[in-house]
């Protein structure tokens, strides 16, 4: 196969890429090494900053989401069985953001792409990617290969891409959290808001993914196991660490998904080498507690697919080369506030009594200070996209 662009892994930054790319006339072919139900499957977030949305509408990928999504003000805060508070993001930023399903949105991306019978192969073992810094770059699989033009790794933390990179051209930066999410997945209705909770049980959430289907998150220990916790102790554990009217306002019911994630801040730079480009996760892992991990890439894949087309428009060249550049100032933006939050919500292993004064200082000063909530608002809803 020839193309422009051999797009490495169908989740949703690969497939947004693709949708791009072909919306301004570049072909691509996608790679994607599980099969369409596996990658259908798979339970992640689903809350969509307001430039995110705005990416999707302007891209006539927003049908469903508009129907089935849930827009949001903002967020609750409560810790030790206080009274919450609300981060109005909308008064301070002007835009709701929006809860809507990962899976979903990858359904949503899937059934674009099938009416545009683009080229996406499934299932394709041992993808490697070659010559990338030459102009002549390709992707070989079982069973086939893929001459191009650019490399667009989209394959996640764990893909090849970035692990073809050599060592000596990237400069990693990692934080491990001792200590992970267990979260559960049910049918049943979510709390009005999302509500982040610090209590001196650990750390816990309630999110959603549709008026009927609510997602919670407790802090574990990181050698925590799926099977010593059944849904009856969750709900327990859950109801423990929120302040009695909002644990009676929680419905609880049989799980549907249950998992368990470690959290980890994680940044490779430059998201460029040659002709290979990072997005994602490919480039960046953000903990959960900011919600930015989805965001990313799609902002990711948009500077991306707008300096490809300029490339091929204009034989442009200079988004390309700024490309890294442009999208690290968002990455790094969304990495801090991910950080702030996971400091700041969650109980760590060995604090001091200082650090968990600190802490509860921090908490009431976000909750009086008009200046502190509006630059945590401005921060949750995400940087706005940058122009060309």
């Amino acid at each position: 196969m020839k193309t422009q662009v051999a797009v490495i892994g169908a989740g949703p930054a690969g497939l947004l890429l693709a949708e791009l790319l072909h919306r301004q006339g570049v072909d691509s072919v996608v790679l994607e090494r599980h099969s369409r139900a596996h990658v259908l499957g798979r339970i992640r977030a689903g809350v969509l900053e307001p430039t995110t949305v705005e990416v999707l509408r302007k891209n006539d990928l927003s049908a469903r989401m508009d129907r089935e999504g849930h827009p949001h003000d903002g967020m609750k805060i409560v810790w030790a069985g206080r009274e919450s508070f609300m981060i109005d993001i909308r008064k301070h930023v002007g835009e709701r953001f929006m809860t809507y399903g990962q899976t979903s949105l990858q359904e949503d991306l899937f059934a674009a792409a099938d009416r545009r019978k683009a080229a996406i192969v499934t299932e394709a073992a041992d993808v490697q990617p070659h010559d990338f810094l030459t102009e002549r770059p390709y992707v070989t699989f079982e069973g086939g290969k893929v001459d191009c033009d650019f490399i667009a790794g989209c394959d996640g933390f764990h893909g090849v891409a970035r692990r073809s990179i050599p060592a000596s051209a990237l400069r990693e930066y990692e934080k491990v959290y001792p200590f992970g999410w267990l979260g559960i997945l049910s049918e049943t209705p979510p709390l009005p808001d999302i509500t982040y909770c610090n209590h001196p049980r650990g750390f816990a959430l309630a999110s959603m993914r549709s008026p009927r289907l609510s997602r919670y998150y407790l802090q574990v220990p990181l050698d925590t196991r799926i099977e010593d916790w059944p849904d009856e102790r969750f709900w327990r554990e859950l109801k423990l660490r929120y302040p009695p009217e909002l644990a009676e306002a929680i419905v609880t019911g049989p799980s549907i998904e249950k998992s368990i994630a470690p959290l980890r801040s994680y940044v490779a730079e430059p998201m460029r080498h040659g002709r290979l480009f990072l997005a994602g996760d490919a480039a960046h892992i953000v903990p959960p507690t900011g919600a930015k991990g989805l965001n990313l890439a799609v902002s990711d894949v948009y500077y991306l697919a707008r300096a490809i087309a300029a490339y091929y428009r204009k034989g442009d060249g200079e988004l390309l080369e700024r490309y890294s550049e442009t999208a690290l100032r968002r990455v790094w933006s969304s990495v801090r506030i991910s950080w702030y939050l996971t400091t700041l919500l969650h109980r760590f292993p060995g604090a001091s009594d200082f650090d968990q004064r600190a802490q509860e200082h921090e908490l009431e000063y976000l909750k009086s200070s008009h200046h502190a909530e509006a630059a945590l608002a401005e921060q949750y809803a995400g940087l706005p996209l940058e122009e060309a």
